[in-house]
């Protein structure tokens, strides 16, 4: 595991980043693409993911061969092909279609904080992955998921809630995500051995 710094990201090789924005402690597995996107405090993904037009949140757990922000083709045209956006890699006296790729940029996935994205799972443009929630490796996520539930399959559904609604609701409002550097280690013994309920009635 590297040493994690709150100024630079920890790129691993074989990346590509572009036009993307990192907070601190953020690490980036060896292989993924990263474009267009923010991605928060502590949050990490692993290999040979491909994050694009995402607002990632704090204390994201991204595994392996994830995709967020899965660009669409546009069904609606003449043909799905992006030769007719694409169109300089075609011809000489033509340009690409910058008003589709701004359209594609602006449709952002949501992840909120503290989620856990499992491998291989892909979410579509414009999604919103609630606070605290999981998304169970594999699955495609074609609409919002709540926060603190636990959703899979293909297309993703709810399987359960991770907490109480009650639990969930003083979860969101303690906010812990937003506590700084040193609170996180000063509390870092209640964070390993307490339960949420036992935490929230502590630092409520």
């Amino acid at each position: 595991m590297p040493k994690l710094s709150p100024e630079t990201p920890f790129v691993h090789p074989e990346c590509q980043i572009s036009d993307s924005r990192f907070g601190g402690y953020v690490e980036i597995g060896a292989g993924s693409r990263v474009a267009n996107s923010d991605i928060g405090d502590y949050s990490y993904c692993d290999r040979n993911c491909d994050i694009a037009n995402a607002q990632v949140g704090k204390f994201s757990n991204i595994a392996s061969a994830t995709r967020i922000g899965a660009t669409d083709h546009p069904m609606e045209k003449a043909s799905l092909h992006h030769f007719h956006y694409r169109s300089a890699s075609y011809w000489d006296d033509v340009t690409d279609d910058a008003d589709w790729f701004a359209h594609r940029a602006s449709r952002r996935a949501q992840i909120g904080h503290d989620t856990w994205i499992g491998h291989g799972a892909l979410i579509k443009p414009e999604v919103t992955i609630g606070h605290g929630a999981v998304v169970a490796s594999g699955s495609v996520v074609t609409k919002d998921v709540a926060p603190y539930t636990i959703v899979g399959g293909n297309t993703a559904r709810l399987i359960r809630r991770r907490y109480t609604a009650l639990v969930a609701d003083q979860m969101m409002q303690l906010a812990w995500w937003d506590w700084d550097h040193a609170r996180l280690r000063t509390c870092l013994p209640d964070f390993r051995k307490l339960t949420a309920e036992a935490f929230l009635e502590k630092y409520s």
